[in-house]
């Protein structure tokens, strides 16, 4: 796809609030409310929202949310379009062009920590991998498993294994496939160069109680299963070897669908599983110092941001 480049030209500075935090939390609402009180739009900063073949099993938006309040970012790419978060930074700094030609203000909502460092600094240069290697490994990693892949990760990239991410297969992945493919480790090519951008960001991090964010967790989960994810899957199933598709709440139903685990085991796995992205969303978010923390559940929580400097 042919992703627009922005180019921003304003006499006054508009603010990107960005809404993040841990899968189940609340932030769609919250967002919703802030960009209502704003009179502004939503650009998802979410890595599978985007696919319009994916929407009980990545908690979507609902259409009477989506009517509320303009989002971007959300039902715009089909299941096999190859995306990164390199075109996410492209394409999302284009989409608050486009907000900040009718708001001096936009919201930002979304949990892939990686597409939100990307909006908000700017990602290292990378060489290109290629493809077809990307394609085995993504086999291999779905034939062996998470522990393959962690092993491989070691033996093969030591330096990057060291860093401690060994419990996210998307970012395992795009190490083992970027040494085998260019010889070195991703880890020599992050420079940590920040960019600058021509808008002011807040970040706002969302948390609640941890017994209380896995019980929402577990009740969405079961929601979802009322509301027909498994039917969703089954329709996703001659599509399961695409890496959009190796998320969780689809995985664990794959090995359902291939008697792997019985029905109530594989929803078990999807809320064990979910939990535990969950935590490791929120490591990756509270790394980052220039998050201002706050309580889900507070009532007042949209006066709170907007009262923010």
């Amino acid at each position: 796809m042919k992703i627009p480049e922005a180019s921003f030209n304003y006499k006054l500075i508009p603010t990107a609030y960005i809404i993040a935090g841990p899968t189940g939390v609340g932030k769609t609402a919250i967002a919703i409310s802030l960009a209502q009180r704003l009179k502004t739009s939503i650009v998802s900063a979410d890595s599978r929202q985007c696919y319009k073949e994916m929407t009980i099993g990545t908690a979507k938006p609902t259409a009477a949310e989506l009517s509320l309040v303009k989002h971007y970012f959300v039902d715009e790419l089909h299941a096999d379009t190859p995306f990164s978060a390199a075109d996410y930074e492209t394409l999302a700094l284009g989409y608050l062009e486009e907000v900040f030609t009718r708001s001096d203000t936009a919201v930002v909502c979304g949990g892939t920590g990686l597409y939100i460092k990307a909006l908000c600094e700017g990602l290292d240069e990378m060489p290109g991998v290629d493809e077809k290697i990307v394609k085995e490994t993504e086999e291999e990693y779905n034939l062996h498993g998470l522990a393959w892949l962690q092993n491989a990760v070691m033996q093969e990239d030591p330096q990057f294994y060291n860093t401690g991410e060994i419990q996210n297969p998307a970012r395992l992945l795009r190490a083992l496939t970027f040494i085998r493919a260019t010889g070195s480790s991703i880890v020599s090519y992050r420079k940590n160069t920040q960019k600058q951008r021509p808008f002011r960001i807040i970040k706002v991090g969302l948390e609640l109680p941890r017994e209380v964010l896995y019980n929402r967790i577990n009740d969405r989960t079961d929601k979802m299963m009322a509301n027909g994810l498994l039917k969703e899957v089954e329709q996703l199933y001659p599509l399961r070897g695409l890496k959009n598709l190796q998320s969780v709440g689809y995985t664990e139903l794959f090995d359902f669908i291939e008697d792997k685990y019985s029905l109530p085991e594989a929803v078990n796995k999807i809320k064990q599983h979910t939990r535990n992205y969950a935590k490791r969303q929120l490591t990756w978010f509270k790394k980052d110092t220039g998050f201002v923390w706050f309580n889900a559940g507070d009532t007042t929580i949209v006066e709170q941001i907007l009262a923010l400097k």
